[in-house]
């Protein structure tokens, strides 16, 4: 076996990779080499190369035997050659050109689990769940993630086709390349003290952007609710998430993985000099776009009661990819641990389910149909103690609007101005 001298840990295992954190070199002794295995793959080799029916090259056979062997024990561990550890280095920063959507294999289907908010891939219409054919008329079925990442990339302003499969129904979307920017946060007011903050994946900057928009929020007013919205939130960096947590959560463990050696075994846990804002009602959005990072976010959260989690079931992507550099300057990323939540909850294949299951409906107001209040009535009685009137398109019309566009949000801004008098002295 070969020395594991550095290893990425990874949040998310598509298009949106970034390292999470650096394990300690394992202590590990070679195993013995399964040299009658070795001699039937050489045997095997030689056959392909001296036999079939076209010319091929030598490094190719043994980097789809490299691939098989791989790929094979899992939907996210892989072979990477070379080349696609550069185009691999590269997505760690955060910015590449594309068209900002996240897949993984599901049932030996390339699937998406969610696009990036506001790239090429969400303003064309591509969905959590959609599963892509074809790219630029070439079938996926059977090409490596990093191979599918080579085709959805190209230069700014050039397009890619794809054709996919969503519900039985094929769609063909022509998408253009732009820029995907290392950005994920975005905040604002939804009434006078309630805020709204919006990861739409876990960076590098993450923590720090979220950090640094709750405090400007905090400058304004006191905050008496947050909803925190992480539906269709691919994941990413796990320590960004982990970060979030403890501005929100000032003692106890955020996520631990386990696996079956030691430097896969680690805890994260809050502490009480990073928090921010650990009383006011929280409530966290999620749904089936919600992966990895995102369920170690909506996990802890549950956990430690700190808020209450809405929406629908999580994607269920609770597993660790380390990238074990090779010799060659190749390298494998394999499946090493699992994430487990504070209380011990597995992520893997189940997801996180919501506290209150609210599906995305949508609301249709009937036409002609509204309410009226005491002081829309003409005549009507003063307050009586000065206080200000208030009339239906005052209170109802945000409301009303908000219940239309995004009925989860509209469900979330309710429940915390509900809970305000009961929750916040």
């Amino acid at each position: 076996m070969v020395a594991i001298k550095r290893h990425l840990i990874l949040g998310v295992s598509a298009l949106l990779l970034n390292p999470a954190w650096a394990a300690p070199e394992p202590n590990t002794e070679s195993a013995p080499i399964p040299l009658a295995q070795i001699q039937t793959f050489v045997e095997t080799f030689e056959t392909i190369s001296a036999g079939y029916v076209e010319q091929l090259n030598d490094e190719e056979i043994l980097n789809k035997a490299l691939k098989g062997m791989v790929s094979s024990l899992d939907p996210h561990s892989e072979y990477l050659t070379k080349d696609e550890v550069a185009d691999f280095d590269e997505q760690t920063s955060g910015n590449y050109a594309g068209i900002g959507v996240e897949v993984e294999m599901v049932d030996n289907k390339l699937t998406v689990v969610s696009p990036v908010d506001d790239s090429p891939a969400a303003n064309a219409g591509i969905k959590a769940g959609d599963v892509i054919i074809r790219i630029d008329n070439q079938l996926v079925s059977g090409v490596g993630l990093q191979e599918v990442v080579k085709l959805m990339r190209g230069k700014v302003g050039s397009s890619v086709l794809l054709d996919i499969d969503r519900d039985g129904e094929i769609k063909q979307y022509s998408i253009k390349r732009a820029e995907i920017e290392d950005s994920s946060v975005t905040s604002e007011w939804l009434s006078n003290d309630i805020a709204y903050i919006r990861i739409s994946q876990f960076l590098g900057n993450s923590a720090k952007e979220f950090r640094e928009k709750l405090e400007a929020l905090q400058k304004k007013t006191v905050i008496k609710g947050l909803i925190l919205d992480l539906r269709n939130n691919p994941g990413g960096v796990l320590q960004s998430a982990v970060g979030i947590v403890d501005t929100m959560v000032d003692d106890g463990l955020i996520v631990y993985t386990d696996g079956r050696h030691e430097y896969s075994k680690t805890q994260f846990k809050a502490t009480k000099a990073a928090t921010l804002l650990p009383k006011a009602p929280l409530v966290v959005l999620v749904n089936e776009g919600s992966a990895s990072a995102s369920e170690v976010l909506a996990g802890a959260i549950q956990d430690h009661k700190r808020g209450l989690v809405l929406g629908t079931e999580t994607f269920g992507k609770g597993s660790v990819q380390t990238v074990v550099p090779l010799s060659s300057g190749a390298a494998v990323k394999l499946t090493t641990a699992l994430y487990y939540t504070p209380n011990g909850r597995s992520i893997q294949a189940q997801g996180i389910m919501p506290d209150m299951v609210i599906p995305q409906a949508k609301v249709e107001v009937e036409k002609g149909r509204f309410f009226i209040k005491e002081a829309e009535l003409k005549g009507h009685l003063g307050n009586g103690t000065g206080g200000v009137e208030r009339t239906s398109s005052d209170v109802d019309s945000k409301l009303n609007d908000l219940a239309i566009s995004d009925f989860q949000l509209f469900q979330a801004l309710s429940i915390l101005q509900s809970a305000q008098q009961f929750l916040v002295k």
